[in-house]
């Protein structure tokens, strides 16, 4: 471990964290850093094991590297901060609302606010992708799924972006991000309320109907798995759209394969998870004492598992560090695997694709501008806050308004056919 400094708060890992997860793989495999109490697995083998084992390593205290200032971090992460068998209970209640089949039928919707968003800035040859557009396509679908009317969406948005906000160096919440954790709790509270006096056709209602073995959900319960979804199922999504644009133009070789063949765009979606991955580490608390490559863990230690680190493992993955939309990415662990795997994985990846497929068609030549892009810091979540480019402008945008949009089915856990 000598002469290897891991801070996941650190400005510089957050421009560049790989040359670090080099060496810790190499050199430090079980890392410990005293002076912020955690441990950290940087392999792949040893990263999978740990998702495949929630008895050793357990979400109980939350996946942030900060310990909860809370009694109970499941209210505020839901079930992401629960072990089974409750975990299992409550996600199998609200997986019944993004299934494969419920989530394709989200795509018309998708698709019509993405021509509708780049309609608003195509014929203008310049814009901010980030701030104009993949931060508001996440933001839109969840709201949509939530019941958050369009006049909040950005509120809701810019308290999201606080949440995960840290300040350099610095391992302790900040209190911008406290206060914005307690607006969006303050919110969904009220939301939660309106929504006991009268049901509407969303997410949130669905919940407050739902039973587990005979017992409805706490207003709590709804309020948690609410906060979890504005965070989880917005932020990491806008930054995968973000680096997938970010590294597809840092790589000519690999954007005139997608050029030649759209039908790479998927592939272009799960190299870039693999190799520069919006998530880039989860926390875990060890709950008994365990060795690994010779380093004793106790029961109630920290541990990080660096999933940006094990997606690079040359062990895996041939030339790691190349971006390549040919390689086969079928092992990378950007959504997790085990009981934790990640439930909004095939939301996020129809989303980036609907996304990306509207920026090749209709900014093809885009261009950033490398000088003005803003990283987001955060230790877990990887991406930009602000990415200018330019592009030649298309004189007749098409596409159709708003109004033209097709609704979100009536109930997200409504059995039966429509």
């Amino acid at each position: 471990m000598a002469g290897i400094d891991f801070n996941p708060y650190a400005y510089d890992i957050h421009e560049d964290p790989y040359p670090t997860y080099r060496e810790l793989r190499a050199h430090a495999p079980v890392y410990r850093n005293d002076a912020l109490g955690f441990w950290a697995l940087s392999r792949y083998d040893d990263v999978l094991a740990a998702f495949k084992d929630p008895l050793t390593f357990s979400n109980a205290q939350g996946v942030s590297l900060e310990r909860s200032s809370m009694g109970d971090p499941s209210a505020v992460a839901s079930f992401l901060a629960m072990d089974p068998p409750r975990h299992d209970q409550l996600r199998t209640l609200v997986s019944r609302g993004f299934t494969p089949r419920r989530v394709a039928e989200l795509e018309p919707e998708i698709s019509a606010l993405t021509v509708h968003y780049v309609a608003g800035f195509e014929a203008a040859g310049s814009c901010d992708i980030i701030q104009d557009f993949a931060a508001r396509l996440p933001m839109d679908v969840v709201s949509k799924l939530l019941g958050v009317p369009p006049a909040d969406r950005d509120t809701l948005r810019h308290w999201a972006d606080a949440v995960v906000h840290r300040e350099e160096g610095r391992a302790e919440i900040p209190v911008s991000a406290m206060q914005a954790s307690g607006q969006l709790l303050g919110y969904f509270r009220e939301l939660v309320t309106q929504r006991r006096q009268r049901r509407g056709d969303d997410l949130p209602s669905a919940l407050l109907d739902a039973e587990i073995d005979g017992a409805r959900l706490e207003d709590r319960e709804v309020i948690a798995f609410l906060f979890l979804m504005i965070i989880a199922g917005n932020e990491t999504t806008t930054k995968l759209i973000g680096n997938a644009l970010y590294w597809l133009w840092q790589h000519p070789r690999e954007r005139e394969r997608v050029r030649r063949d759209p039908t790479l765009i998927p592939n272009w979606i799960e190299e870039t998870l693999r190799y520069d991955g919006s998530t880039q580490m989860l926390a875990r608390a060890v709950t008994r004492d365990v060795e690994l490559h010779g380093q004793r863990l106790r029961a109630d230690d920290r541990l990080l598992l660096l999933i940006g680190a094990a997606n690079r493992d040359e062990r895996v993955f041939e030339n790691a560090d190349t971006f390549d939309v040919l390689r086969d990415t079928s092992q990378h662990l950007a959504f997790g695997k085990g009981t934790h795997f990640c439930m909004g994985a095939a939301l996020a990846r129809l989303e980036a694709r609907v996304a990306l497929t509207a920026i090749q068609a209709r900014l093809p030549d885009y261009t950033i501008d490398a000088e003005k892009l803003v990283r987001v810091h955060s230790p877990n979540v990887r991406g930009f806050a602000s990415m200018p480019i330019t592009f030649t402008p298309r004189s007749q945008p098409v596409g159709a308004p708003p109004g033209a949009r097709q609704p979100i089915r009536r109930n997200p856990l409504e059995g039966g056919r429509r």
